[in-house]
């Protein structure tokens, strides 16, 4: 610890409720972040961009949509990332860190990629391409990126995507090896839901590192999405998170938010709020957990609505961009 920092620290360690915001916390409890998703289409909403650069509250970033495959690569070898290049700009003006998503995922392909009949050595080729291009495109700018995204079922078997049915697992090193050449500066995490608490998928993920770890592979980080329903965060949460911890790798709340199913009331936003508080304190009891992500901060641009019928409210602030009582619960949980 420096000598600025042993002295900053307790200020930080005492800053009123009334007062305190979700990064400087973060901070003051010995994390990297507190951050937020963002998608290109909102950078338009100028009072959205005012809270989103605030450095107080996020210090990160997470493109939603803009460097997912179908985005950065539509056509075979056809490069683009003017979608991408919009939010790492956005991150830099304001001294934010960039967590770049994602290179492999079985969703939001190209009909070139899911259609294309590729043998075994041509699409592990194709991974190589895409991985190596898109990280390459990114070197020095990115701190951790999602490598793998959703490689597996609930119930820990290998989801049977373009890439297992093509490659079987021969996908995974591929692209961590193509991001590693392409930045070796760049953490390497791969990412998943319903990893939250202890079960068959976390267990097949373990796994899966150790086994990536013993084979040289480069695995440095376990991205765990956190999308939640209020009332049922697992209690095994911060277990979980040290159990992975203890791979020797980091860990990171990457796609957090907290849904309810419609209308709210008091008793469930009150539930949200302990619920919110729980992940934190999760996470900053977890000394391998080094950051939190929002999966964008308002109601009014949560993908939850569109993909749950039915269900939504599930961010700290509101369509009107007011910070509900979830904010609170998110203060509480890394000042407790």
């Amino acid at each position: 610890m420096t000598k600025t920092t042993s002295v900053l620290l307790p200020l930080l360690l005492s800053i009123p409720l009334s007062i305190a915001q979700l990064n400087t916390l973060a901070q003051a409890a010995g994390k990297l972040y507190f951050g937020t998703a963002t998608d290109n289409p909102e950078l338009t909403n100028t009072s959205y961009v005012a809270q989103l650069q605030n450095t107080l509250d996020f210090h990160q970033l997470t493109p939603a949509n803009s460097m997912k495959w179908d985005a950065t690569e539509p056509s075979q070898g056809v490069f683009t990332f003017n979608g991408g290049d919009q939010i790492v700009t956005q991150a830099k003006t304001h001294g934010q860190i960039m967590r770049g998503h994602n290179c492999v995922w079985h969703n939001q392909l190209p009909d070139w990629v899911t259609a294309g009949n590729f043998d075994n050595a041509t699409l592990l080729s194709i991974v190589q391409n895409h991985c190596g291009t898109l990280v390459g495109h990114y070197k020095g700018q990115i701190y951790a990126w999602d490598v793998i995204n959703e490689a597996f079922n609930d119930d820990g078997t290998f989801r049977e995507s373009v890439f297992f049915t093509t490659t079987g697992t021969s996908y995974i090193p591929t692209a961590l090896r193509a991001a590693r050449a392409a930045d070796p500066n760049a953490k390497l995490y791969i990412n998943d839901f319903n990893i939250e608490g202890t079960g068959a998928k976390s267990t097949a993920l373990a796994n899966l590192v150790k086994q990536l770890k013993a084979d040289g592979v480069p695995i440095d980080g376990i991205g765990v999405q956190t999308h939640l329903i209020v009332g049922e965060v697992p209690t095994t949460l911060q277990q979980n998170l040290q159990n992975f911890a203890d791979l020797g790798v980091e860990v990171a709340i990457t796609e957090l938010d907290i849904r309810m199913t419609l209308p709210e009331t008091p008793v469930l936003i009150a539930q949200q709020t302990a619920d919110y508080q729980t992940v934190i304190e999760a996470c900053k009891a977890v000394s391998g957990c080094i950051g939190v992500t929002l999966w964008d901060w308002t109601d009014k641009f949560s993908w939850v609505p569109g993909t749950f019928a039915g269900q939504g409210a599930a961010c700290p602030w509101d369509e009107n961009f007011l910070k509900k009582p979830a904010y609170q619960g998110i203060v509480e949980g890394w000042q407790s």
